[in-house]
């Protein structure tokens, strides 16, 4: 299968546990994500952000879910930590490859090894990177509220 754009959206930011979170939707451009699985994903995101520490750094970052072409969905939490560097936590459903128990794309597991994204999900990485470097590294006063403003442009992602 030949590489291809996806389409982004930016549904508006969430606040799970104290976490103030952006969210970005990754999808087919003739498949939108389905209800079904954008709520069991985020029925999953609480217990991917228990794992996450929080050390003094805002408790903030940006959750990705992103629906593939075949039977696959994914959600990733990325969350700041040590004021400059990113954990990710994630869940996967739909791919027996990647120890789901079914293809079923709305059964997220969480994913024990080691993958931070795939191509479609990193253009979201490089956007959030420069905008935690804009607004609250090197402001001398962090803008948390310009960091959960400032998103990814909507629409193709890929290329």
């Amino acid at each position: 299968m030949a590489f291809r754009d996806k389409d982004l959206r930016t549904p508006g930011p969430i606040t799970v546990d104290g976490w103030q979170l952006k969210r970005y939707h990754i999808d087919q451009p003739e498949r939108p994500i389905e209800p079904e699985v954008e709520k069991a994903a985020y029925e999953v995101l609480p217990a991917l952000l228990a794992r996450a520490v929080s050390d003094g750094t805002p408790a903030t970052g940006w959750v990705v879910l992103h629906r593939g072409a075949d039977t696959g969905a994914y959600l990733l939490a990325y969350t700041w930590v040590w004021d400059n560097a990113l954990q990710v936590h994630i869940a996967v459903a739909g791919q027996p490859v990647l120890d789901c128990p079914d293809d079923d794309p709305s059964n997220f597991v969480e994913l024990g090894r080691r993958e931070v994204g795939c191509v479609w999900e990193l253009a979201v990485l490089e956007h959030e990177r420069a905008a935690w470097v804009r607004h609250m590294l090197t402001p001398e006063a962090a803008d948390l509220t310009g960091y959960l403003d400032d998103t990814r442009a909507e629409g193709p992602v890929g290329r």
